[in-house]
């Protein structure tokens, strides 16, 4: 029987931290073949490749952050189930979300290949990197259902307290990606396209993985039944993801603002932010970590009707996060410029310019690390709690305090007031879920 957990009983900080590590080795693994993509790219196809995987950064995060908030999601249901003990519940609403997914992946696919060359252009990407981005996201838009089927597996394992099997498959996926980066880049001459590909295999092998060890736990022994599109289920299941997806989405759409933005101060400095920006995975793989394990912790916890241990694992959660983005901030400072330097390339010149602003941004979103673990962690404890309203509310601040800075404060003081949008907006969203985690831990409370 594949690997379950209860967190409904034991000490909430042993089982929020214990829970979240393998989860956070998992996405380091998953960084890491992020950031090979970037270093193979940067150092073997030089700062206009760099450039153009930087100005398809945001297009790439919008359809992904779509499919994590429809699957982060569906699996809150799930886990409320489980913790209910309600095992044929549980099993018909995975049964709907794969449906739901299915349909939801088909429609991403068409609508990214529709979209992908009209908005960079309207992004104002350099047409000396335009075509290089639209190559990119071609592929990576062609794998949506590989990465939809991926993350609603490693949601489903979430949900019933296995982050270990998700885990294993980030081992398996980020070393073939990185053998396949250097083979088809380096070895073939693919250029970027073959960094696309190489993600997309990798992301294909982890979801056979995740989907091999979900067929071995007896309580998801699925029946043709159990797949059924009931309206009442489905629609349950499409209010609590549709807000994480439309949460994601409009996050994203801040996040082009600030690429259009950036893209009109050349290759150079577009350079420079992409490098810092391959490594905000990096500052922030802890942070999405705690906050699948809260949302995996509260779920459950709501499903038997615990609020006060919610309360007590949201304490020990903030806790736990503060330290650690304390520890990821100083780590950052000292040696991040030895990181950055290894996705540069290009002449003595070029390649300090570029450094510069990348290490700039990174010393800016370091010193700003904790408001973005208290972000991940009270965002995910309210929706763990079944409420995705709120957060999407947290999301559209996000947009209009990314998009706000980006536009009017590079005016003020300069191109490195673009560093800046990415604090606001976090700043912007904590405030809000602040507030909106005592209101709905109150109401819970009340019933």
């Amino acid at each position: 029987m594949a690997r379950t957990r209860q967190m409904t009983k034991g000490q909430p900080a042993s089982l929020i931290f214990t829970f979240a590590l393998p989860l956070m080795i998992g996405n380091v693994f998953q960084q890491l073949y992020t950031v090979v993509d970037t270093m193979v790219v940067g150092k073997a196809l030089g700062v206009h490749a760099l450039a153009a995987l930087g100005a398809a950064d945001w297009m790439n995060w919008m359809m992904l952050g779509i499919i994590q908030g429809l699957t982060q999601g569906f699996g809150i249901l799930m886990a409320q189930h489980f913790g209910a003990g309600r095992a044929e519940e549980l099993r018909q609403s995975v049964g709907s979300s794969v449906l739901l997914s299915l349909l939801s992946s088909a429609a991403l696919l068409c609508l990214g290949q529709a979209i992908a060359r009209p908005v960079l252009f309207v992004l104002q990407t350099p047409a000396d990197i335009m075509e290089n981005s639209l190559l990119y996201l071609r592929i990576m838009y062609l794998g949506i259902p590989v990465v939809m089927a991926y993350n609603l597996s490693a949601s489903v394992l979430r949900s019933l307290g296995d982050g270990k099997t998700p885990l294993y498959a980030m081992i398996v996926a980020a070393a073939v990606n990185i053998a396949l980066d250097l083979l088809f880049v380096l070895g073939f001459g693919l250029g970027i396209g073959g960094a696309a590909a190489a993600t997309l295999i990798a992301q294909m092998i982890s979801c056979i993985f995740c989907f091999y060890h979900i067929r071995k736990i007896d309580l998801l022994k699925m029946s043709r039944s159990d797949f059924c599109l009931q309206k009442g289920l489905s629609l349950h299941l499409l209010f609590l993801g549709a807000p994480m997806a439309f949460q994601n989405a409009i996050i994203s759409i801040g996040g082009m603002i600030v690429q259009s933005v950036v893209n009109g101060f050349g290759v150079i400095f577009i350079a420079g932010f992409t490098a810092t920006n391959k490594l905000y995975g990096v500052l922030e793989v802890a942070a999405t970590s705690y906050g699948y394990a809260m949302v995996t912790y509260t779920g459950q916890n709501l499903g038997a009707g615990q609020i006060r241990r919610i309360r007590q694992g949201m304490r020990a959660a903030l806790l736990i996060a503060l330290g650690t983005s304390a520890l990821i901030a100083v780590c950052m400072l000292l040696g991040g410029k030895f990181i950055l330097g290894c996705f540069i390339s290009g002449t003595p010149e070029e390649f300090e310019q570029t450094l510069q602003i990348a290490y700039f941004y990174l010393a800016v979103m370091s010193f700003c690390l904790p408001v973005l673990y208290i972000l991940h962690v009270t965002r995910s404890v309210i929706q763990g709690m079944g409420n995705t309203v709120l957060p999407m509310a947290s999301g559209i601040a996000e947009f209009f305090m990314r998009a706000l800075t980006a536009v009017f404060l590079p005016r003020l003081i300069g191109e490195n007031g673009i560093f800046y949008a990415e604090i606001m907006a976090w700043t912007g969203a904590v405030v809000i879920l602040v507030v909106s985690y005592f209101i709905v831990i109150r109401n819970c409370s009340k019933t």
